[in-house]
């Protein structure tokens, strides 16, 4: 295709009015491959998905999108068209999570992409293009997590594992994979009632309110969890590590709650304790890969699909307030081409 050639994206872009004061807002515009920035490999996206970190640089908070203006979304996937890179040729089937798309380069809410094929991962066999969007960054940054608890000798016989922020998308595939290997899975959520058949249909064995963790608590209190996987951060996790288990494992992946760690030294030195924090944009390829051949063999795709709703590349703009207030479950795929 031409370098004329146009498309559609949710672009944001930030505007500073007379006082100096900074906005960010986001539209579904028309925009051509000249809009697009470096990169040796342009894709025909297919799918992306809606994560929290979207809906925050949709929705204007700040800290997300650190240039402007910025094609936004943190996954895609899609088909190599072009490439300059030996490693990938077109028709070739391609995923990418975090690698900075959605922040500093143009990311998935959009019908193309141009990036750097070194971070590319080749779709799976046996998973669908919608399928792998649905997986997308949450569901690869649970997979991260759990990765982090076996490495730190957690197993199915180490105890109960907890999860919080349980409904979530990155919850709901830690649910999944988790109990699928046998582990024991309490969820933490705060729509208990709404929500509870859902998280038991996933794989949680108990389910239990987060206002559980939600209020300041001693630095060492019963030990409950063998390992947890918390997207919450805050008062939260300082509960969590001060109710782990002697030797446990708790990896970090958000802070919906707050990027503050009320806690001190204690669970670390007395319980030794670890705490793995999982960043998923940055990790290396064959880490990717790895976690991806997981997903692959360990996610029930039956349980991927009756969590996953379908949105069009219009609807991320409503979408994106309603995962921030907490009114999404599950994982939300933008079909871009719809």
């Amino acid at each position: 295709m031409g370098a004329e050639t146009t498309f559609r994206a949710i672009v944001i872009d930030k505007t500073t009015d007379a006082d100096g004061h900074d906005t960010q807002g986001a539209a579904l515009r028309v925009v051509d491959d000249t809009f697009l920035m470096p990169g040796d490999v342009t894709i025909a996206v297919e799918y992306s998905s809606l994560n929290f970190k979207d809906g925050m640089a949709v929705s204007g908070k700040p800290g997300v999108a650190r240039v402007w203006p910025l094609i936004a979304g943190i996954d895609l996937a899609g088909v190599v068209e072009s490439s300059a890179d030996s490693r990938w040729t077109p028709g070739d089937e391609v995923i990418l999570n975090g690698s900075g798309i959605g922040e500093n380069h143009h990311g998935g809410f959009a019908e193309r992409a141009r990036v750097s094929g070194a971070a590319l991962v080749r779709r799976p066999t046996g998973i669908s293009a919608a399928q792998s969007a649905a997986i997308g960054t949450a569901g690869f940054t649970a997979m991260l997590a759990m990765l982090a608890l076996e490495r730190g000798g957690v197993t199915p016989g180490s105890g109960d594992v907890l999860v919080t922020g349980a409904a979530g998308g990155l919850g709901s595939v830690a649910i999944a994979v988790l109990s699928a290997h046998g582990y024991r899975v309490v969820a933490s959520t705060g729509r208990v009632d709404e929500l509870g058949d859902y998280l038991r249909e996933l794989g949680a064995a108990d389910v239990i309110e987060r206002d559980t963790f939600g209020e300041p608590g001693k630095p060492l209190q019963s030990q409950r969890w063998a390992g947890a996987i918390d997207s919450v951060g805050s008062v939260t996790l300082a509960n969590v590590l001060a109710q782990t288990q002697y030797g446990g494992v708790v990896a970090s992946c958000g802070l919906a709650q707050g990027a503050d760690l009320p806690t001190t030294v204690v669970p670390f030195i007395l319980r030794a304790v670890s705490l793995i924090g999982i960043n998923s944009v940055e990790a290396p390829l064959s880490l990717r890969e790895e976690a991806w051949r997981r997903l692959a063999t360990d996610l029930d795709l039956g349980l991927l699909d009756g969590m996953t709703t379908m949105i069009p590349l219009e609807g991320v703009l409503a979408a994106a307030g309603d995962i921030l207030d907490g009114k999404l479950h599950g994982r939300t795929v933008v079909d871009v081409r719809a």
